[in-house]
């Protein structure tokens, strides 16, 4: 899949901003670069250049100058990606970048398509394939978490659990392999009790890997949280009071909220999605009739459930606690699965004492003030309660990536094949196909094994231009 041609992209964001960076990778990416810059300090041609200096001058189009940059040589195999990398610094002017990119283009270089710097990175031994896709997730973090595992990832943190482990299970493997070769001699070079230790060892760090997925996929993708409750309790003040923002409409009147509004925070480092949903009533509006079924699609949708009532309007109007629980009951019977936190809002309207009764009636409930957000903190706690964070705390290796959690069960299931065969006293001839089988699943992550379809795939969800 090396391909000898010299690309050329936009490396920043497009659109108009301060600076933009057009970056060019290949074996004459350097000489395209000469023939179109004029140097202000040096007369120097960029060929002359050493690696990792920068350089200022005017981009030129013949006689015509395009803009005034800063130009960075990194030559091979010292770059990001193992080739001759020129990058430009210019002005941000969108004019300016489709000129530049243009005038490359006239002269012999191609368009970058998505991810090829990075894929070229990974040809060249700069990343392996774990480390690649770090790239991706490392740029689409938007909390704290996302971030830390990707970095270390990136690092080659999941790479080198993976490389040892794989290393370990081909040492015996090769002895496996010896011994087929005196079958006749009826020798063993592969001591069976330390590689029942190693197989043991082994599964038990893949156990952990795969585990891990389950908090590294709510880290990467984020919690979607659920505020379900009757129309005008309190919902979209709730939001407002999380988002610390005014992202939803407030009102007096029942049934504002026809439509489910849905915004990102970080709490603690975790992204949590909260949705605000139509108030849960029955009703002869047809408009509100669809966002109260759209509701259920959003509680079927979310990981955590906020059960919202108001706590006002029970004594006020004389409500019957009793029903109130009959409808949390309802919510728990209907997803007994997801977390359901239960929180009786506009406290500070109530007294002491109607605060006392309704502890003392519903189990576990939150009281909070969204008005006045009041244990508005509290609840983001609870909420980060769900997520254990413990692992990440520990700096422990954290699986994000789909495609490595199939390949890590995969790889568990081919281990634990040959723990039973050598439990059983299978042959080596036997043991050798699962051992052959686990290092293949090993490879596929780090990218040992790989193919230009996967690559494909992997790749083209990268942006232009990394």
């Amino acid at each position: 899949m090396i391909n000898e041609d010299t690309i050329v992209a936009l490396a920043t964001p497009s659109g108009a901003g301060a600076i933009a960076v057009i970056r060019l990778s290949g074996k004459t990416a350097v000489e395209i670069a000469d023939q179109c810059f004029q140097s202000v300090t040096s007369k120097k041609k960029l060929d002359d250049q050493k690696t990792h200096t920068i350089h200022l001058g005017h981009i030129m189009d013949d006689n015509r100058t395009i803009d005034e940059v800063l130009v960075s040589v990194f030559r091979n195999p010292n770059s990001y990606t193992g080739e001759d990398v020129i990058e430009i610094s210019c002005h941000g002017s969108s004019y300016i970048q489709q000129e530049i990119i243009q005038l490359f283009l006239r002269k012999g270089c191609r368009m970058a398509t998505a991810g090829e710097f990075t894929l070229r990175a990974f040809l060249n031994g700069k990343l392996d394939l774990s480390q690649a896709e770090a790239v991706a997730d490392l740029i689409s973090s938007d909390n704290e978490a996302s971030h830390q595992i990707a970095m270390k990832q990136m690092r080659g943190g999941f790479s080198s659990e993976i490389a040892k482990l794989r290393e370990e299970l081909l040492n015996f493997a090769s002895l496996i392999e010896l011994e087929l070769d005196f079958a006749e001699e009826d020798v063993e070079f592969a001591d069976r009790t330390q590689f029942k230790d190693l197989i043991d060892r082994i599964m038990l760090v893949l156990k952990r890997l795969v585990d891990s997925f389950a908090v590294g996929n709510v880290i990467k993708n984020g919690i979607p949280v659920a505020i379900v409750g009757e129309p005008n309790v309190g919902k979209s003040t709730l939001l407002n009071a999380l988002l610390n923002e005014e992202r939803a409409i407030v009102s007096d009147i029942a049934g504002t909220t026809r439509d489910a509004i849905e915004d990102e925070i970080s709490i603690g480092g975790i992204g949590f999605r909260f949705i605000d949903t139509a108030g849960i009533r029955d009703t002869q509006d047809v408009v509100e009739s669809i966002g109260i079924k759209k509701t259920f699609e959003k509680i079927d949708q979310a990981q955590v459930i906020i059960y919202l009532f108001d706590a006002e309007s029970i004594f006020a109007q004389k409500s019957s606690i009793e029903a109130i629980a009959i409808e949390i009951e309802k919510i728990k019977n209907k997803y007994p699965q997801k977390p359901l936190v239960v929180i009786a809002n506009k406290i500070d309207a109530i007294s002491e004492k109607e605060l006392h009764e309704l502890t003392a009636s519903i189990k576990d409930i939150k009281l909070i003030s969204a008005k006045t957000k009041k244990g508005v903190e509290a609840l983001k706690n609870t909420l980060l309660g769900f997520v254990n964070t413990g692992a990440l705390r520990n700096n422990d290796t954290i699986v994000t990536n789909t495609r490595h959690y199939d390949a890590l069960l995969k790889a568990l299931e081919e281990v634990a094949k040959v723990k039973e065969g050598l439990d059983t006293g299978l042959s080596g001839d036997l043991l050798a196909i699962d051992i052959r089988q686990a290092l293949y699943y090993f490879g596929e992550i780090t990218g040992e094994i790989s193919n230009d379809d996967l690559l494909g795939n992997i790749f083209a969800n990268f942006c232009i231009g990394k």
